[in-house]
């Protein structure tokens, strides 16, 4: 099995988390919300999650030997 689960997980989480800082930067913070930017809150967590999948995909990708 040559693809490990991590690659695609990582790269969806890093883009969406993306995603979501930059709409956040753009539309500001929302008054109902306190005046918190909740979109730049999560897309930082979603983007530290997909960075640590991805370096753990790039850190296993020696691991298994080829059967």
């Amino acid at each position: 099995m040559g693809l490990d689960i991590r690659w695609p997980i990582g790269i969806m989480f890093s883009l969406i988390g993306l995603l979501l800082i930059v709409t956040g930067a753009v539309d500001g913070p929302d008054p109902r919300s306190l005046n918190i930017n909740i979109d730049i809150i999560w897309g930082v967590v979603l983007l530290v999650f997909g960075s640590g999948m991805l370096l753990g995909a790039f850190r296993g990708r020696g691991m298994h030997p080829e059967d």
